[in-house]
């Protein structure tokens, strides 16, 4: 992962990224009390921003946190920290905690004001390789808390399934509960056999990602997608698997637990998918974000 760009937004402020300060006492440092949003932008122009906004609202909601913010005024953070940063083809990262008090105490307390930190920092780019080889999986069984439909910055179990992937040179976690596969630690997850893209369900163990719904609502017309349960034996049957993140749009996944997916190359349909994100990009690149 590239560092991140210089300057970086804190509550009302830009400033440099080495100079941002919190309280030790912040909720979000001592109790994980907050939520987070990952936006892409091209071109300077957030991708899909009314999306995001969405589902940063609902995280919020789901932990009666009143948005300190408009979406405009999302927007003009979001933006901000890019253009603050010369920055036109990034990705912002977008947290909100409940704030500080003076003290630990788990219930809310009756006054804080919420902590709003932003940073921007360079996509990561698909490679030549990437592109030939595709990328490696391992499969971890689910030990996460029971709310992860929340973008919630409790993520010590993804944080450690990440790592054994890691150790095992793997790019990705796919988690599955039982025999049925859920979604990568930082990604949604998808299979496509005899041209048909499916992807598991929304419901409390998935994150609703604002890519996945990219690929649903990007394939509907052309690539009819189904969305229904995926058994684990489902991943290694596949032609294709494909993974998305708002940073990385859809990558293919080649090898997951040591075994070739398909015939080992990245395939056909997941070439078509990436075609259609650029060409939605090309396309929204001129018009309002929200």
């Amino acid at each position: 992962m590239a560092s991140p760009f210089p300057i970086c937004y804190l509550n009302g402020e830009y400033l440099p990224l080495s100079e941002a300060r919190i309280s030790p006492l912040d909720r979000g440092f001592l109790f994980a009390d907050s939520i987070y949003e990952v936006v892409s932008v091209h071109g300077g122009r957030p991708y899909r921003f009314r999306e995001h906004c969405e589902r940063l609202e609902r995280s919020l909601q789901e932990i009666r946190l009143v948005a300190p913010h408009s979406r405009d005024e999302w927007l003009q953070i979001v933006s901000g920290t890019a253009e603050r940063n010369e920055a036109h083809n990034c990705y912002v990262y977008l947290q909100v905690t409940r704030g500080m008090e003076f003290g630990r105490n788990h219930a809310f307390p009756a006054e804080v004001r919420p902590t709003v930190f932003a940073l921007c920092s360079p996509l990561p780019e698909l490679t030549a390789v990437n592109r030939r080889d595709g990328l490696s999986a391992i499969t971890v069984d689910e030990f996460r808390w029971g709310r992860c439909d929340i973008k919630s910055t409790m993520l010590l179990a993804n944080v450690l399934m990440k790592q054994r992937a890691s150790e095992a040179e793997a790019n990705e976690a796919i988690i599955v509960d039982g025999d049925r596969v859920l979604e990568g630690a930082s990604t949604s997850v998808f299979v496509v056999r005899g041209g048909v893209i499916a992807t598991p369900p929304n419901g409390s163990s998935i994150l609703p990602g604002t890519t996945r719904n990219a690929v649903l609502d990007l394939a509907k017309d052309k690539l009819p997608p189904q969305v229904r349960d995926i058994r684990r034996d489902e991943l290694f049957s596949a032609d294709e698997v494909w993974i998305s993140a708002a940073t990385r749009a859809v990558l293919p996944i080649t090898r997951i637990d040591g075994k070739t997916i398909g015939d080992g190359r990245p395939g056909p349909l997941w070439q078509r998918m990436l075609g259609l994100f650029e060409e939605d990009r090309a396309r929204l690149r001129h018009t309002p974000a929200l």
